[in-house]
Order: structure tokens, then sequence, then C-alpha cells
């Protein structure tokens, strides 16, 4: 018997993917989904191999679009009878300066860390509402304490809605939902892989997403993973003065 069912979006790589296969050893089936549907297929094969009590579901999904995230939901819930957490995961990390000519690039991470998050949240919870129970786990990053510059600005400020998101969904107090917020440090990824060597405090992708998973379990309604140093660095972001900041980040 499996410990329940869990819809993580962005499952192809990163700590989507890495958080798959931590639930999947759990003992959880779970409904994958991402733009890279080949990457899924691989990753299902593996799961269902390494743990065969367990059922994996991929479906190929755009999060910017809404009614897709709304059909694949609900593929999911079909196919499972019922979704018992929902983890909002994909996300984008491209950007620019502002008023350097990125604005295709800033608008594509502000379209799928927000407005996407918006469209995964608003399905979930109608999962949920008529459920009467749920879980959703919406991932947001130590950039969202404070604003960010250059490049990060854009990702800093989607990020900082989606935290803003959860906060808003926990004060609602949904009957039978619980809401959390995890937000992680530089954990090793696809996304962080450019600027990994030179990142402060950067941590391997299995330790990094174990301190996620490990919170998500607990369902810890706000979590800054890995506990060290970045419970001790979100109190000093919110606090220091921004010259400062910019030397922690």
């Amino acid at each position: 018997m499996t410990k329940g069912t869990i819809v993580i979006t962005g499952a192809s790589s990163g700590l989507g993917e890495e958080m798959a296969r931590q639930f999947a050893a759990l003992g959880y089936n779970l409904g994958l989904c991402a733009r890279r549907i080949e990457r899924l297929t691989a990753l299902r094969d593996e799961l269902t191999a390494a743990h065969p009590g367990i059922t994996v579901e991929i479906a190929d999904l755009d999060v910017t679009d809404d009614e897709t995230v709304r059909v694949v939901f609900e593929h999911f819930r079909a196919a499972f009878g019922t979704i018992d957490r929902v983890i909002v995961n994909a996300g984008s990390g491209v950007g620019a300066a502002l008023g350097t000519g990125g604005h295709a690039a800033n608008r594509t991470t502000a379209m799928t860390n927000f407005v996407g998050a918006l469209a995964q949240s608003d399905h979930a919870l109608t999962i949920f509402r008529e459920q009467g129970r749920g879980h959703l786990v919406l991932i947001s990053s130590m950039s969202a304490l404070r604003g960010m510059r250059r490049s990060m600005t854009t990702y800093a400020a989607s990020k900082a809605g989606v935290a803003a998101l959860a906060e808003g969904l926990r004060s609602e107090n949904i009957p039978g939902v619980e809401i959390s917020v995890i937000y992680p440090g530089y954990i090793r990824s696809e996304m962080t892989a450019a600027a990994a060597d030179r990142t402060k405090f950067m941590v391997d992708t299995t330790p990094g997403v174990r301190a996620m998973v490990q919170a998500i379990e607990r369902r810890k309604s706000k979590a800054y993973v890995p506990r060290w140093p970045w419970g001790a660095v979100a109190v000093a972001m919110k606090n220091l003065p921004l010259p400062i900041v910019r030397k922690l980040t």
C-alpha cells in the first residue's frame, strides 16, 4: 500500500526530478509533469523499476497554459482517484537587468514562476476543496526575501509573489487544506549549474532536496532549506542593509 499520491510539476530535471526520486523511495504514487516528456518517460521507467510497488503517471505540461494545467491535474485525479499533495515546482531562471533588452527572458520567468504558480494553485485547490483535503506546496526561493540585482531582479520578484500567494492561501484557512512554502537556498541543479562554482553556500542536489522533502513531509508552513546555513541567512537577509545583502547573495 502506498503513502498517497503526489503531483510534482517541473519534474523533468533539477529539484523536481530529485524530489520525484526521493518521494518514490518513500512509497508515494507520483504524477509527474513537465515540458520535456522524453525525460519524464526515462524517469518513470527508472522509478518504477526501483520501486515496483508504486505507480507513476506522466504528462506533458507547460504551466503557462492555464487550460492544459487543468486538464493534466484532472487526468492525474482520474488516474489515481485522488491527489493528496501538489508541489508547485516548475520554474524558470532566465533573466536580464531591466532596460538592457532582455524583456522576453524576464517575461518568460515572470509568467512561468508566478502566473504558472497561480494556475497550478487554482486547479489544485479546486480538487482539494472538492475532496475536502489536500496539501499544497509552493517552491519559492531564498531570493524572494529581498530584491535582487541585475539578471536576478525578475526571478526574485516572481518568487516573492509565490511566497505571498502561499501566505494568502494559508490565511484563508481552507478546511482540510494545508499550505506550505519552501525557500530553497542554493542547491545544485540544472538551473544553478552555470553559477555553481562561484556561488556561496552551494549545496549538492541530493542533500539539498532531502532537506526540502523532510520539510514537506513535516508539513511545515514555512521552511528555509537546508536549515543550515539558510535559516541564519534568512534572518540576515531580512534585516541587513541592501549593500550587505548583495555580498551574501
